[in-house]
Protein backbone atom coordinates (compact mmCIF):
# COMPACT_ATOMS: atom_id res chain seq x y z
CA UNK A 1 0.00 0.00 0.00
CA UNK A 2 0.97 3.48 -0.97
CA UNK A 3 0.81 6.32 1.78
CA UNK A 4 -0.78 9.87 0.40
CA UNK A 5 2.36 12.09 0.37
CA UNK A 6 2.00 14.62 3.22
CA UNK A 7 3.78 18.16 3.43
CA UNK A 8 2.95 21.86 4.24
CA UNK A 9 2.80 25.14 2.57
CA UNK A 10 1.85 28.46 3.06
CA UNK A 11 -1.70 29.07 0.93
CA UNK A 12 -4.62 30.73 0.62
CA UNK A 13 -7.79 29.42 1.65
CA UNK A 14 -11.30 30.34 1.10
CA UNK A 15 -14.50 28.67 2.35
CA UNK A 16 -17.83 29.86 1.32
CA UNK A 17 -21.18 28.61 2.16
CA UNK A 18 -24.75 29.50 0.86
CA UNK A 19 -27.02 31.21 2.93
CA UNK A 20 -30.28 29.65 4.47
CA UNK A 21 -28.95 26.10 2.78
CA UNK A 22 -31.25 23.81 4.86
CA UNK A 23 -34.58 26.19 4.78
CA UNK A 24 -33.84 26.59 1.07
CA UNK A 25 -34.30 22.65 0.56
CA UNK A 26 -37.20 22.44 2.75
CA UNK A 27 -39.04 24.70 0.55
CA UNK A 28 -37.91 23.32 -2.93
CA UNK A 29 -35.47 20.69 -2.98
CA UNK A 30 -35.03 20.27 -6.41
CA UNK A 31 -35.46 24.04 -7.39
CA UNK A 32 -32.30 24.76 -4.73
CA UNK A 33 -30.36 21.89 -6.30
CA UNK A 34 -30.65 23.51 -9.97
CA UNK A 35 -29.39 26.70 -8.50
CA UNK A 36 -27.30 25.47 -6.57
CA UNK A 37 -25.80 23.58 -9.64
CA UNK A 38 -26.25 26.54 -11.77
CA UNK A 39 -24.51 29.11 -9.67
CA UNK A 40 -21.37 26.43 -9.63
CA UNK A 41 -21.12 26.09 -13.49
CA UNK A 42 -21.80 29.46 -14.56
CA UNK A 43 -20.44 31.39 -11.54
CA UNK A 44 -18.41 30.38 -8.68
CA UNK A 45 -15.91 27.38 -10.41
CA UNK A 46 -15.60 29.93 -13.55
CA UNK A 47 -14.44 32.60 -10.95
CA UNK A 48 -12.24 29.76 -9.02
CA UNK A 49 -10.67 28.59 -12.51
CA UNK A 50 -9.53 32.55 -13.48
CA UNK A 51 -7.90 32.89 -10.26
CA UNK A 52 -6.11 30.37 -10.39
CA UNK A 53 -7.35 28.25 -7.46
CA UNK A 54 -8.21 24.66 -6.47
CA UNK A 55 -11.66 23.05 -5.42
CA UNK A 56 -10.74 20.84 -2.59
CA UNK A 57 -13.53 19.78 -1.58
CA UNK A 58 -17.12 20.03 -1.77
CA UNK A 59 -19.46 19.47 1.04
CA UNK A 60 -23.06 20.04 0.30
CA UNK A 61 -23.76 23.48 0.46
CA UNK A 62 -20.15 25.02 1.23
CA UNK A 63 -16.73 24.50 -0.85
CA UNK A 64 -12.89 24.66 0.18
CA UNK A 65 -10.82 26.68 -2.47
CA UNK A 66 -6.83 26.95 -2.13
CA UNK A 67 -4.79 29.50 -3.66
CA UNK A 68 -1.21 29.89 -4.09
CA UNK A 69 -1.82 33.89 -4.04
CA UNK A 70 -3.93 35.80 -1.57
CA UNK A 71 -4.38 38.36 -4.09
CA UNK A 72 -5.99 35.75 -6.51
CA UNK A 73 -8.09 34.39 -3.14
CA UNK A 74 -9.43 37.54 -2.64
CA UNK A 75 -10.44 38.59 -5.92
CA UNK A 76 -11.83 35.39 -6.79
CA UNK A 77 -14.37 36.09 -3.58
CA UNK A 78 -14.76 39.42 -4.96
CA UNK A 79 -15.86 38.48 -8.14
CA UNK A 80 -18.27 35.80 -7.04
CA UNK A 81 -19.90 38.22 -5.08
CA UNK A 82 -20.31 40.64 -7.29
CA UNK A 83 -21.56 38.51 -9.88
CA UNK A 84 -24.02 37.54 -7.35
CA UNK A 85 -25.03 41.05 -6.96
CA UNK A 86 -25.84 42.02 -10.21
CA UNK A 87 -27.87 38.82 -11.28
CA UNK A 88 -31.70 39.41 -11.34
CA UNK A 89 -33.50 38.42 -8.76
CA UNK A 90 -34.67 34.66 -9.72
CA UNK A 91 -36.23 31.79 -7.17
CA UNK A 92 -34.80 30.17 -5.68
CA UNK A 93 -31.43 32.43 -5.24
CA UNK A 94 -28.29 31.54 -4.30
CA UNK A 95 -26.53 33.73 -2.05
CA UNK A 96 -22.87 33.36 -0.12
CA UNK A 97 -21.01 33.90 2.67
CA UNK A 98 -17.14 33.47 1.97
CA UNK A 99 -13.90 33.69 4.68
CA UNK A 100 -10.63 34.32 3.52
CA UNK A 101 -7.57 33.25 5.38
CA UNK A 102 -3.48 32.97 4.82
CA UNK A 103 -1.53 30.14 6.85
CA UNK A 104 -0.03 27.32 7.01
CA UNK A 105 -1.89 24.25 5.90
CA UNK A 106 -0.64 20.55 5.58
CA UNK A 107 -1.40 18.54 2.13
CA UNK A 108 -2.43 15.02 2.46
CA UNK A 109 -2.81 13.68 -1.05
CA UNK A 110 -5.70 15.75 -2.79
CA UNK A 111 -7.00 17.33 0.82
CA UNK A 112 -5.80 20.11 2.79
CA UNK A 113 -6.09 20.21 7.24
CA UNK A 114 -4.21 22.58 9.34
CA UNK A 115 -4.85 25.99 11.19
CA UNK A 116 -5.07 27.77 8.10
CA UNK A 117 -7.92 25.88 7.07
CA UNK A 118 -9.59 25.92 10.36
CA UNK A 119 -9.59 29.75 10.63
CA UNK A 120 -10.92 29.78 7.09
CA UNK A 121 -13.70 27.67 7.58
CA UNK A 122 -14.94 29.85 11.27
CA UNK A 123 -14.68 33.59 9.33
CA UNK A 124 -17.06 31.89 7.08
CA UNK A 125 -20.46 32.39 9.26
CA UNK A 126 -18.86 36.00 10.82
CA UNK A 127 -19.65 37.68 6.79
CA UNK A 128 -22.61 39.18 5.88
CA UNK A 129 -24.99 37.46 3.45
CA UNK A 130 -23.43 38.12 -0.17
CA UNK A 131 -19.74 39.45 1.80
CA UNK A 132 -17.19 38.92 2.93
CA UNK A 133 -14.75 38.06 5.99
CA UNK A 134 -10.78 37.93 5.83
CA UNK A 135 -7.82 37.47 8.51
CA UNK A 136 -6.17 40.17 9.53
CA UNK A 137 -3.04 39.14 7.97
CA UNK A 138 -4.91 38.69 4.09
CA UNK A 139 -6.10 42.73 5.06
CA UNK A 140 -2.39 43.66 5.51
CA UNK A 141 -0.90 41.40 2.44
CA UNK A 142 -3.22 42.33 -0.11
CA UNK A 143 -2.96 46.33 0.62
CA UNK A 144 -3.70 48.06 -2.21
CA UNK A 145 -3.14 45.65 -4.77
CA UNK A 146 -7.36 45.54 -4.87
CA UNK A 147 -9.92 47.87 -5.88
CA UNK A 148 -11.75 47.94 -2.31
CA UNK A 149 -11.25 48.45 0.99
CA UNK A 150 -12.30 46.13 3.67
CA UNK A 151 -13.83 47.13 7.66
CA UNK A 152 -11.94 46.79 10.82
CA UNK A 153 -13.72 44.18 12.54
CA UNK A 154 -12.37 44.26 15.61
CA UNK A 155 -11.02 41.30 17.76
CA UNK A 156 -13.38 38.00 17.63
CA UNK A 157 -12.93 34.65 19.50
CA UNK A 158 -14.28 31.81 16.98
CA UNK A 159 -14.96 28.28 18.07
CA UNK A 160 -11.81 25.68 18.42
CA UNK A 161 -9.16 28.67 17.86
CA UNK A 162 -7.33 29.47 20.71
CA UNK A 163 -6.54 33.38 20.13
CA UNK A 164 -8.63 35.80 19.46
CA UNK A 165 -8.61 36.57 15.55
CA UNK A 166 -9.00 39.71 14.51
CA UNK A 167 -11.79 40.23 11.69
CA UNK A 168 -12.15 42.71 8.84
CA UNK A 169 -15.21 42.85 6.26
CA UNK A 170 -16.95 43.67 3.11
CA UNK A 171 -20.00 43.66 1.20
CA UNK A 172 -21.11 44.90 -2.07
CA UNK A 173 -23.31 47.62 -0.50
CA UNK A 174 -20.35 48.62 1.43
CA UNK A 175 -18.33 51.90 -0.30
CA UNK A 176 -14.83 50.25 0.99
CA UNK A 177 -15.02 50.79 4.94
CA UNK A 178 -12.08 53.49 5.54
CA UNK A 179 -14.65 56.64 5.15
CA UNK A 180 -15.98 57.69 1.48
CA UNK A 181 -15.04 55.53 -1.47
CA UNK A 182 -11.76 56.30 -3.33
CA UNK A 183 -12.03 56.84 -7.33
CA UNK A 184 -9.70 54.16 -7.98
CA UNK A 185 -10.24 54.04 -11.91
CA UNK A 186 -10.42 50.37 -13.36
CA UNK A 187 -7.00 48.31 -13.15
CA UNK A 188 -6.97 48.30 -17.02
CA UNK A 189 -6.25 52.66 -16.34
CA UNK A 190 -3.99 53.06 -14.12
CA UNK A 191 -2.82 49.73 -13.44
CA UNK A 192 -1.33 48.02 -10.09
CA UNK A 193 1.06 49.21 -8.20
CA UNK A 194 4.71 47.12 -7.52
CA UNK A 195 4.50 45.69 -4.36
CA UNK A 196 7.46 43.96 -1.92
CA UNK A 197 7.76 42.17 0.65
CA UNK A 198 10.71 41.85 3.02
CA UNK A 199 11.51 38.53 3.95
CA UNK A 200 12.95 37.53 7.81
CA UNK A 201 16.76 37.38 8.04
CA UNK A 202 18.87 34.26 8.20
CA UNK A 203 20.83 34.26 11.51
CA UNK A 204 23.98 32.48 10.42
CA UNK A 205 25.90 33.10 13.21
CA UNK A 206 24.45 29.92 15.41
CA UNK A 207 23.88 32.40 18.02
CA UNK A 208 19.74 32.72 19.11
CA UNK A 209 20.62 35.65 20.92
CA UNK A 210 21.36 37.35 17.14
CA UNK A 211 17.42 36.53 16.33
CA UNK A 212 16.85 39.44 17.97
CA UNK A 213 18.64 41.95 15.97
CA UNK A 214 17.88 40.11 12.53
CA UNK A 215 14.36 40.72 13.55
CA UNK A 216 15.04 44.25 14.58
CA UNK A 217 16.91 45.09 11.27
CA UNK A 218 13.61 43.68 9.23
CA UNK A 219 10.85 45.49 11.24
CA UNK A 220 12.92 48.84 10.58
CA UNK A 221 13.03 48.31 6.73
CA UNK A 222 9.16 47.60 6.76
CA UNK A 223 8.54 50.58 8.37
CA UNK A 224 10.99 52.53 6.68
CA UNK A 225 10.06 50.98 3.36
CA UNK A 226 6.02 51.84 4.20
CA UNK A 227 6.71 55.08 3.45
CA UNK A 228 6.53 54.99 0.05
CA UNK A 229 4.08 55.53 -1.68
CA UNK A 230 5.13 54.49 -4.89
CA UNK A 231 5.10 50.89 -4.06
CA UNK A 232 3.15 48.39 -1.79
CA UNK A 233 4.71 46.48 1.28
CA UNK A 234 3.26 43.14 2.59
CA UNK A 235 2.91 43.45 6.43
CA UNK A 236 5.70 41.99 8.84
CA UNK A 237 3.12 39.00 9.69
CA UNK A 238 2.52 37.81 6.21
CA UNK A 239 6.54 37.64 5.69
CA UNK A 240 7.40 36.10 9.08
CA UNK A 241 5.40 33.09 8.18
CA UNK A 242 8.60 32.21 6.29
CA UNK A 243 10.82 32.56 9.24
CA UNK A 244 12.95 30.01 9.79
CA UNK A 245 11.84 28.07 6.65
CA UNK A 246 14.32 27.19 3.56
CA UNK A 247 12.08 29.05 0.24
CA UNK A 248 11.79 29.64 -3.15
CA UNK A 249 12.11 33.38 -3.53
CA UNK A 250 9.93 33.04 -6.86
CA UNK A 251 7.45 30.87 -4.95
CA UNK A 252 6.82 33.78 -1.95
CA UNK A 253 6.63 36.32 -4.19
CA UNK A 254 3.60 34.15 -6.01
CA UNK A 255 2.20 33.31 -2.47
CA UNK A 256 2.06 36.55 -0.79
CA UNK A 257 1.22 38.32 -4.66
CA UNK A 258 4.26 40.63 -4.71
CA UNK A 259 6.98 41.81 -7.54
CA UNK A 260 9.58 41.90 -5.47
CA UNK A 261 11.47 40.51 -2.50
CA UNK A 262 14.03 42.02 0.26
CA UNK A 263 16.16 39.36 2.04
CA UNK A 264 18.95 39.19 3.97
CA UNK A 265 21.39 37.02 7.03
CA UNK A 266 23.26 38.20 9.96
CA UNK A 267 26.40 36.46 10.55
CA UNK A 268 28.75 37.34 13.73
CA UNK A 269 32.09 36.39 14.74
CA UNK A 270 33.40 37.03 17.51
CA UNK A 271 32.81 40.85 18.14
CA UNK A 272 31.88 41.00 15.03
CA UNK A 273 28.36 41.36 12.72
CA UNK A 274 28.05 40.90 9.22
CA UNK A 275 24.41 41.97 8.17
CA UNK A 276 24.15 40.73 4.01
CA UNK A 277 20.78 42.33 2.27
CA UNK A 278 19.85 42.11 -1.31
CA UNK A 279 16.67 43.31 -3.07
CA UNK A 280 15.43 40.24 -6.05
CA UNK A 281 12.88 40.53 -8.19
CA UNK A 282 10.29 37.83 -7.39
CA UNK A 283 9.40 37.05 -11.17
CA UNK A 284 12.68 35.63 -12.42
CA UNK A 285 14.87 35.68 -9.09
CA UNK A 286 16.95 38.04 -10.52
CA UNK A 287 19.38 40.17 -8.18
CA UNK A 288 18.23 43.64 -8.58
CA UNK A 289 20.88 45.16 -6.05
CA UNK A 290 23.25 43.97 -3.13
CA UNK A 291 25.53 44.77 -0.27
CA UNK A 292 27.46 44.40 3.28
CA UNK A 293 27.36 45.90 6.16
CA UNK A 294 29.83 45.50 8.79
CA UNK A 295 30.26 46.49 12.49
CA UNK A 296 30.61 45.14 16.19
CA UNK A 297 28.21 44.00 18.63
CA UNK A 298 29.50 46.86 20.71
CA UNK A 299 27.34 49.35 18.04
CA UNK A 300 24.65 47.19 17.15
CA UNK A 301 22.11 49.38 17.38
CA UNK A 302 24.06 52.11 15.19
CA UNK A 303 24.23 49.35 12.58
CA UNK A 304 21.28 48.61 12.88
CA UNK A 305 20.73 52.03 11.90
CA UNK A 306 23.21 52.73 9.42
CA UNK A 307 21.66 49.26 7.61
CA UNK A 308 18.00 51.04 7.53
CA UNK A 309 18.95 54.00 6.18
CA UNK A 310 21.25 52.60 3.55
CA UNK A 311 18.79 49.54 2.27
CA UNK A 312 15.63 52.12 2.21
CA UNK A 313 16.85 54.58 0.57
CA UNK A 314 18.32 52.38 -2.31
CA UNK A 315 15.76 49.95 -2.90
CA UNK A 316 12.51 52.75 -4.09
CA UNK A 317 15.47 54.23 -7.21
CA UNK A 318 16.11 50.43 -7.76
CA UNK A 319 12.42 49.71 -8.38
CA UNK A 320 11.14 52.02 -9.99
CA UNK A 321 14.12 51.40 -12.52
CA UNK A 322 12.81 47.79 -12.57
CA UNK A 323 9.28 48.75 -13.29
CA UNK A 324 10.40 51.15 -15.95
CA UNK A 325 12.53 48.39 -17.47
CA UNK A 326 9.63 46.06 -17.41
CA UNK A 327 7.55 48.82 -18.62
CA UNK A 328 10.06 49.01 -21.77
CA UNK A 329 9.11 45.50 -22.18
CA UNK A 330 5.32 45.55 -22.36
CA UNK A 331 3.84 45.20 -25.91
CA UNK A 332 2.62 49.01 -26.84
CA UNK A 333 -1.14 48.03 -27.24
CA UNK A 334 -1.09 46.67 -23.42
CA UNK A 335 0.22 50.35 -21.52
CA UNK A 336 -1.79 51.65 -19.08
CA UNK A 337 -1.70 54.68 -17.16
CA UNK A 338 1.11 53.52 -14.82
CA UNK A 339 3.13 52.15 -17.76
CA UNK A 340 2.94 55.85 -19.23
CA UNK A 341 4.06 57.20 -16.32
CA UNK A 342 7.28 54.82 -15.92
CA UNK A 343 7.73 55.89 -19.28
CA UNK A 344 7.95 59.28 -19.22
CA UNK A 345 9.83 59.09 -16.09
CA UNK A 346 12.61 57.89 -17.69
CA UNK A 347 12.57 60.27 -20.42
CA UNK A 348 12.62 63.42 -17.79
CA UNK A 349 15.08 61.68 -15.79
CA UNK A 350 17.22 61.96 -18.84
CA UNK A 351 17.21 65.59 -18.61
CA UNK A 352 17.26 66.38 -22.27
CA UNK A 353 15.36 69.21 -23.20
CA UNK A 354 14.05 66.75 -26.06
CA UNK A 355 12.88 64.08 -23.52
CA UNK A 356 11.56 66.56 -21.42
CA UNK A 357 9.09 67.37 -23.70
CA UNK A 358 8.34 63.84 -24.96
CA UNK A 359 7.90 63.28 -21.21
CA UNK A 360 5.33 66.15 -20.37
CA UNK A 361 3.79 64.85 -23.50
CA UNK A 362 3.41 61.23 -21.85
CA UNK A 363 2.00 62.63 -18.77
CA UNK A 364 -0.95 64.81 -20.56
CA UNK A 365 -1.90 61.08 -21.59
CA UNK A 366 -1.84 59.85 -18.23
CA UNK A 367 -3.75 62.56 -16.58
CA UNK A 368 -6.01 62.30 -19.39
CA UNK A 369 -6.71 58.44 -18.68
CA UNK A 370 -6.67 58.96 -14.83
CA UNK A 371 -7.43 62.89 -13.43
CA UNK A 372 -7.10 61.46 -10.18
CA UNK A 373 -3.29 60.41 -10.49
CA UNK A 374 -2.04 62.65 -8.32
CA UNK A 375 1.48 60.95 -8.62
CA UNK A 376 1.61 62.01 -12.60
CA UNK A 377 -0.19 65.48 -11.88
CA UNK A 378 3.42 65.95 -9.52
CA UNK A 379 5.52 64.82 -12.15
CA UNK A 380 4.20 66.97 -14.46
CA UNK A 381 4.38 69.67 -12.55
CA UNK A 382 7.96 68.97 -11.97
CA UNK A 383 8.34 68.66 -15.85
CA UNK A 384 7.43 72.09 -16.14
CA UNK A 385 9.47 73.85 -13.30
CA UNK A 386 12.75 71.88 -14.61
CA UNK A 387 12.22 73.54 -17.62
CA UNK A 388 11.00 77.26 -15.96
CA UNK A 389 14.52 76.69 -14.05
CA UNK A 390 16.54 75.63 -16.61
CA UNK A 391 15.45 78.45 -18.89
CA UNK A 392 14.30 76.01 -21.76
CA UNK A 393 11.79 77.39 -24.31
CA UNK A 394 8.40 77.41 -23.30
CA UNK A 395 5.96 74.53 -24.80
CA UNK A 396 2.85 76.80 -24.49
CA UNK A 397 0.88 80.11 -23.72
CA UNK A 398 2.22 80.19 -19.96
CA UNK A 399 4.13 77.17 -18.82
CA UNK A 400 4.68 79.00 -15.05
CA UNK A 401 0.88 79.06 -14.56
CA UNK A 402 0.32 75.48 -15.60
CA UNK A 403 3.32 74.14 -13.29
CA UNK A 404 1.09 76.14 -10.84
CA UNK A 405 -2.12 74.61 -11.61
CA UNK A 406 -0.73 70.99 -11.95
CA UNK A 407 1.15 71.57 -7.99
CA UNK A 408 -2.00 72.65 -6.47
CA UNK A 409 -4.23 70.07 -8.01
CA UNK A 410 -1.50 67.63 -7.12
CA UNK A 411 -1.10 68.98 -3.28
CA UNK A 412 -5.71 69.33 -2.99
CA UNK A 413 -5.64 65.25 -3.89
CA UNK A 414 -2.76 63.81 -1.73
CA UNK A 415 -1.61 65.64 0.78
CA UNK A 416 0.66 62.36 2.63
CA UNK A 417 2.85 61.56 0.10
CA UNK A 418 6.06 62.68 0.82
CA UNK A 419 7.66 63.08 -2.79
CA UNK A 420 4.62 65.32 -3.87
CA UNK A 421 5.04 67.42 -0.84
CA UNK A 422 8.61 67.77 -2.06
CA UNK A 423 8.47 68.45 -5.15
CA UNK A 424 5.37 70.46 -5.04
CA UNK A 425 7.39 72.75 -1.98
CA UNK A 426 10.01 73.53 -4.57
CA UNK A 427 7.79 74.66 -7.23
CA UNK A 428 5.44 77.19 -4.78
CA UNK A 429 9.49 78.30 -4.00
CA UNK A 430 10.53 78.73 -7.84
CA UNK A 431 7.87 79.74 -9.52
CA UNK A 432 5.60 81.09 -6.71
CA UNK A 433 8.32 83.00 -5.35
CA UNK A 434 6.46 81.71 -1.95
CA UNK A 435 10.05 80.96 0.20
CA UNK A 436 8.36 80.04 3.47
CA UNK A 437 5.76 78.11 2.28
CA UNK A 438 7.57 76.21 0.28
CA UNK A 439 10.38 75.14 2.76
CA UNK A 440 7.51 74.53 5.27
CA UNK A 441 6.10 72.01 3.19
CA UNK A 442 9.43 70.37 1.77
CA UNK A 443 10.48 69.80 5.50
CA UNK A 444 7.10 67.90 6.09
CA UNK A 445 7.99 66.39 3.29
CA UNK A 446 11.26 65.42 4.85
CA UNK A 447 9.69 64.71 8.37
CA UNK A 448 7.30 62.23 6.75
CA UNK A 449 9.86 60.32 4.50
CA UNK A 450 13.57 61.27 6.00
CA UNK A 451 14.92 58.31 3.72
CA UNK A 452 13.25 59.07 0.85
CA UNK A 453 16.18 60.74 -1.78
CA UNK A 454 14.00 62.59 -3.36
CA UNK A 455 12.73 64.67 -0.80
CA UNK A 456 16.12 64.82 0.87
CA UNK A 457 17.06 66.16 -2.31
CA UNK A 458 14.43 68.80 -2.54
CA UNK A 459 15.35 69.79 0.97
CA UNK A 460 18.53 70.81 -0.53
CA UNK A 461 16.74 72.91 -3.33
CA UNK A 462 14.62 74.81 -0.63
CA UNK A 463 17.49 75.36 1.54
CA UNK A 464 19.51 77.00 -1.73
CA UNK A 465 16.60 78.88 -3.16
CA UNK A 466 15.30 80.40 0.44
CA UNK A 467 17.13 79.07 3.50
CA UNK A 468 20.28 78.11 5.10
CA UNK A 469 22.96 77.50 2.79
CA UNK A 470 24.42 75.21 5.69
CA UNK A 471 21.12 73.33 5.64
CA UNK A 472 21.37 73.08 2.04
CA UNK A 473 24.83 71.99 2.24
CA UNK A 474 23.70 69.56 4.89
CA UNK A 475 20.83 67.95 2.71
CA UNK A 476 22.80 67.77 -0.44
CA UNK A 477 25.88 65.63 0.72
CA UNK A 478 23.34 63.76 2.67
CA UNK A 479 21.32 62.53 -0.30
CA UNK A 480 24.90 61.93 -2.31
CA UNK A 481 25.83 59.64 0.18
CA UNK A 482 21.96 57.55 0.11
CA UNK A 483 22.56 57.73 -3.10
CA UNK A 484 26.15 58.16 -4.67
CA UNK A 485 24.56 57.51 -8.18
CA UNK A 486 22.97 60.79 -9.13
CA UNK A 487 24.48 63.53 -10.12
CA UNK A 488 21.53 66.37 -9.29
CA UNK A 489 23.04 66.32 -5.38
CA UNK A 490 26.38 66.88 -6.55
CA UNK A 491 25.29 69.59 -8.42
CA UNK A 492 23.71 71.19 -5.13
CA UNK A 493 26.81 70.92 -3.60
CA UNK A 494 28.62 72.32 -6.12
CA UNK A 495 26.03 75.31 -6.49
CA UNK A 496 26.47 76.10 -2.43
CA UNK A 497 30.16 76.09 -2.57
CA UNK A 498 29.94 78.53 -5.62
CA UNK A 499 28.05 80.81 -3.46
CA UNK A 500 29.93 80.70 -0.63
CA UNK A 501 32.92 81.65 -2.87
CA UNK A 502 34.28 78.04 -2.84
CA UNK A 503 35.14 78.20 -6.62
CA UNK A 504 37.61 75.28 -6.37
CA UNK A 505 35.39 74.04 -4.61
CA UNK A 506 32.83 74.15 -6.64
CA UNK A 507 34.43 73.24 -9.83
CA UNK A 508 35.46 69.56 -8.13
CA UNK A 509 32.37 69.09 -7.01
CA UNK A 510 30.68 69.77 -10.34
CA UNK A 511 33.07 67.51 -12.35
CA UNK A 512 31.84 64.56 -9.84
CA UNK A 513 27.98 65.38 -11.12
CA UNK A 514 28.96 65.99 -14.87
CA UNK A 515 30.73 62.18 -15.06
CA UNK A 516 27.78 60.41 -13.98
CA UNK A 517 24.89 63.04 -15.98
CA UNK A 518 26.19 65.17 -18.47
CA UNK A 519 23.10 66.85 -19.45
CA UNK A 520 22.19 68.83 -16.06
CA UNK A 521 22.41 72.23 -17.14
CA UNK A 522 22.63 72.77 -13.63
CA UNK A 523 26.47 71.36 -13.70
CA UNK A 524 27.36 73.40 -16.57
CA UNK A 525 26.26 76.56 -15.26
CA UNK A 526 28.71 76.19 -12.07
CA UNK A 527 31.55 74.93 -14.21
CA UNK A 528 31.43 77.94 -16.37
CA UNK A 529 31.02 80.42 -13.61
CA UNK A 530 33.31 78.86 -11.45
CA UNK A 531 35.89 78.72 -14.03
CA UNK A 532 35.59 82.37 -14.76
CA UNK A 533 35.12 83.92 -11.63
CA UNK A 534 39.07 82.09 -10.53
CA UNK A 535 39.95 83.83 -13.99
CA UNK A 536 40.38 81.22 -15.99
CA UNK A 537 38.74 82.26 -18.99
CA UNK A 538 39.75 79.82 -21.69
CA UNK A 539 38.64 76.98 -19.43
CA UNK A 540 35.06 78.89 -19.01
CA UNK A 541 34.98 79.81 -22.59
CA UNK A 542 35.36 76.03 -23.71
CA UNK A 543 32.70 74.66 -20.95
CA UNK A 544 30.15 77.28 -22.49
CA UNK A 545 30.93 75.88 -25.72
CA UNK A 546 30.25 72.08 -24.57
CA UNK A 547 26.91 73.66 -23.28
CA UNK A 548 25.75 75.77 -26.03
CA UNK A 549 26.28 72.49 -28.46
CA UNK A 550 23.75 71.00 -26.19
CA UNK A 551 21.22 73.86 -25.47
CA UNK A 552 21.77 76.05 -27.86
CA UNK A 553 18.57 78.01 -26.82
CA UNK A 554 20.28 78.91 -23.66
CA UNK A 555 20.07 82.88 -22.85
CA UNK A 556 21.39 84.73 -20.20
CA UNK A 557 17.71 86.06 -19.70
CA UNK A 558 16.16 82.83 -19.44
CA UNK A 559 18.28 81.70 -16.63
CA UNK A 560 18.10 85.00 -14.73
CA UNK A 561 14.09 84.34 -14.99
CA UNK A 562 14.17 80.96 -13.50
CA UNK A 563 16.55 81.02 -11.00
CA UNK A 564 15.28 83.05 -8.61
CA UNK A 565 16.27 83.21 -5.04
CA UNK A 566 15.02 84.80 -1.70
CA UNK A 567 18.94 85.93 -1.49
CA UNK A 568 19.67 87.64 -4.75
CA UNK A 569 23.49 86.68 -4.22
CA UNK A 570 22.77 82.96 -4.91
CA UNK A 571 21.61 83.82 -8.15
CA UNK A 572 23.56 87.08 -9.05
CA UNK A 573 27.28 84.70 -8.72
CA UNK A 574 26.03 82.34 -11.22
CA UNK A 575 24.56 85.17 -13.38
CA UNK A 576 27.42 87.40 -13.35
CA UNK A 577 29.80 83.98 -13.99
CA UNK A 578 27.60 83.40 -16.85
CA UNK A 579 27.76 86.94 -18.01
CA UNK A 580 31.67 87.12 -18.33
CA UNK A 581 32.02 84.15 -19.93
CA UNK A 582 29.98 85.35 -22.60
CA UNK A 583 26.77 83.93 -22.76
CA UNK A 584 24.20 85.37 -24.67
CA UNK A 585 21.88 87.82 -23.26
CA UNK A 586 19.05 86.76 -25.39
Amino acid sequence: MVEARTNRRLAAILAADVVGYSRMMAGDEAGTLAALKRHREIVFDPAVAQHHGRIVKLIGDGTLVEFSSVVDAINCALSVQRAIAAEATAEPRITLRIGVNLGDIIVDGDDIYGDGVNVAARLQPLAEPGGICVAAIVNDSVGSRIDVAFTDGGEVQVKNIDRPVRIWKWHPTDSGGKGPAPAVPPQSERGVLPSLAVLPFQNMSGDPEQDYFADGVVEDLTTGLSRFKSFAVIARNSSFVYKGRAIDVRQVARDLGCRYVVEGSVRRAGSRLRIAAQLIDGGTGSHLWANNFDGTVADIFDMQDRITESVVAVVEPKIQQAEIDRSRRERPESLDAYDLYLRAMAKLGTLRPEDSAAGLALLDRVIAMDPGYARAIAMAAWGYEHRIHMGLPPLGANDEQRCLELARAALAIARDDALILAHCGVILQLVAHDYEQGLLTIKRAVEMNPNDVGCVFFAGVGHLKGGSLDEAMTFFKRATRLDPSSGPPKSGVAHVHLCLGHYEEALEWAGRSLTINPNFGWTHWVLIAGNMLLGRADEARRALATYRATAPEATLARIRSGQHTKDPHRRDVLVEGLRLAGMPEA
